[in-house]
């Protein structure tokens, strides 16, 4: 994520939530809801506004030199608690030994949220404060915190020093100790209006490829391709929105529209560019719209023509059973549990392919 991506405006029903939480007193919010509703610039923004200098209803200045100081990631007063895979996505520093250690390729970067990483938290709000009058530690994502983890924050969130604020961002809330949830105040971010998404959408996938010079020729992407993605991504703008960033989305809608027929003919071409997780996510909702169809509800993920559909009435004059796409739809939630081990990429797409293609046509 770019520095100008991070100061650009939030989204409309980001800042909402931000002006609502900003009139609210507490010291530890937990801000949570599904992936791609925007908790992290949710958060960022909140924690933003609090060491802001000069702050304002709507938020921090983006002026001041507390402004400037956490756009380019150097904040003394701004402790990010994140994996290590995480903060060098996103460009947050990590501390000099463990910087020191993957670059000497000593260890691979954690996707957990390190024990030893929430203990400088801790000895972070112990220190005196460098610019204003707080402190902020931003968790995200939460979960990623094991229970030794967690436990080692659990006295400093329930009883902080001084004016440190706590912000706790999570995808997944009922993962979290409930210790933790119970020492903060819950903020459950809002779904936006699907024509606010779709236009939020439009927006930021023309300002981004307004950012890369390649890409100025590019094609402006059509409303009915953002709708695609949209929908694909159950109505996940920022999902939506890193989709149609990675691959252009005229193209990605006609990838996602012709998914059904390709995995019902074995054709893992179509996913091979994937990732496990996505693989596994995309199957998912495959499962989910079939089951669907089956029993007479409306598909989420995909257009009704682009299923295959096979629920022709029986000779019997009996509609086709529904297990095997419910056995299939329990293999890949205990799948999604394991999909970040380091399975062979290769082998585990043409299984999954194999086992889908099955399913669809019992």
């Amino acid at each position: 994520m770019s520095d100008a991506l991070q100061t650009r405006p939030l989204a409309p029903w980001l800042q909402a939530q931000l002006e609502h939480l900003l009139q609210q007193r507490g010291h530890a919010w937990l801000l949570t809801g599904p992936s791609g509703l925007g908790q992290f610039e949710l958060a960022l923004a909140l924690a933003r506004a609090w060491l802001c200098e000069q702050p304002t209803p709507q938020g921090a200045c983006g002026h001041c030199g507390s402004c400037h100081a956490v756009d380019v990631h150097t904040h003394a007063d701004l402790c990010m608690l994140m994996p290590e895979t995480l903060s060098l996505a996103l460009g947050w520093p990590l501390d000099e030994k463990t910087q020191d250690d993957l670059d000497s390729k000593k260890r691979k970067p954690s996707k957990e949220i390190k024990v030893d990483a929430a203990r400088e938290a801790v000895s972070f709000t112990q220190f005196t404060r460098s610019r204003g009058n707080t402190k902020v530690v931003l968790v995200f994502p939460a979960e990623r915190m094991n229970h030794i983890t967690a436990n080692t924050l659990l006295k400093t969130l329930e009883e902080p020093p001084g004016e440190v604020r706590f912000i706790l961002a999570t995808e997944a809330a009922h993962q979290l100790l409930p210790t933790i949830r119970s020492r903060c105040q819950t903020h459950t971010l809002t779904w936006p209006e699907a024509s606010q998404a779709l236009d939020w959408l439009a927006r930021e996938t023309a300002l981004a490829e307004g950012d890369q010079t390649s890409k100025k020729q590019a094609k402006a992407p059509q409303a009915a391709d953002l709708q695609t993605l949209l929908t694909a991504s159950g109505g996940r703008p920022a999902d939506a929105l890193a989709w149609a960033q990675a691959t252009p989305a005229a193209d990605a809608a006609s990838q996602w529209q012709a998914l059904p027929q390709a995995v019902a003919r074995g054709d893992i071409s179509a996913l091979a560019d994937w990732a496990p997780a996505q693989i596994v996510d995309a199957l998912q909702k495959l499962c989910h719209d079939m089951l669907a169809v089956r029993v007479g509800a409306a598909p989420r993920f995909f257009r009704p023509q682009d299923l295959l559909v096979r629920d022709k009435v029986a000779r019997s004059g009996e509609a086709p059973s529904l297990y095997p796409l419910v056995s299939w739809s329990r293999e890949l939630s205990a799948l999604a549990r394991t999909v970040e081990h380091p399975y062979n990429p290769g082998l585990m797409l043409e299984s999954l392919v194999s086992r889908a293609q099955m399913a669809l046509r019992a």
